[in-house]
């Protein structure tokens, strides 16, 4: 840990008050992703230091830890390959503008992977990827065409 001081709450009140599903993402560079999910998504960062972060976005709550904190963790030797992280898994957001967040990825310089467009299975969508490559689809939910 690279944290001086102490975090925002204990972690053993943070665990017990966390919904029964949560995402927790291991990012390289913690500002960095901080940077791309404040400015893109539009998330709100409840809490971070230098080794961890809480961001909200819409009413859900999400996880960054940065890869130090993993030093003693068995998944600590797959962090350190080169690449990027998350390809197979995508993070669906519904509710978020995704033209604005096209645009946002563009102006930050992010990975815009799909365009935004209307899709059958019923959203206008974007697919970014954040700096470790971690894909996130978010958009708003189309009419239903009759």
């Amino acid at each position: 840990m690279t944290r001086t001081g102490n975090a925002f709450m204990p972690a053993d009140d943070y665990g017990r008050g966390m919904r029964q599903f949560s995402v927790n993402l291991l990012v390289r560079d913690l500002q960095a992703s901080l940077a791309f999910y404040e400015r893109v998504l539009g998330a709100a960062v409840r809490y971070a230091d230098s080794d961890f972060a809480v961001l909200r976005l819409l009413d859900f709550e999400f996880l960054l830890h940065a890869d130090h904190t993993y030093d003693q963790h068995p998944l600590y030797e797959r962090l350190m390959a080169p690449g990027v992280r998350g390809t197979g898994a995508e993070l669906r957001v519904l509710g978020i503008d995704p033209d604005l967040l096209e645009k946002r990825a563009r102006e930050a310089g992010a990975t815009v992977i799909q365009t935004t467009r209307d899709f059958p299975h019923g959203w206008r969508d974007v697919m970014l990827a954040d700096p470790d490559g971690y894909i996130w689809a978010a958009g708003v939910a189309t009419r239903k065409q009759s």
